[in-house]
């Protein structure tokens, strides 16, 4: 037998639902995934990270950079 959800449970399902249906509609358009990525990357960064987080993300996307500026 299903038990109901509780509030914090719904939350996470209902964020889940909403993530995983931008997901589908940013792939339908060029740079949309990056989009996503680099959406997630910051709020990675900004709530549980710190400093270290975002020197990474930083370093990241510096190498990218020097990668494709070519």
């Amino acid at each position: 037998m299903n038990q109901p959800m509780n509030s914090a449970e719904k939350r996470a399902y209902n964020q889940r639902q909403h993530a995983a249906r931008r997901q589908q509609a940013a792939a339908a358009r060029p740079g949309g995934l990056a989009e996503l990525w680099w959406d997630q990357a910051r709020k990675t960064a900004r709530e549980q990270g710190g400093e270290e987080a975002w020197n990474d993300l930083a370093l990241t996307l510096s190498n990218w950079c020097a990668r494709y500026s070519k």
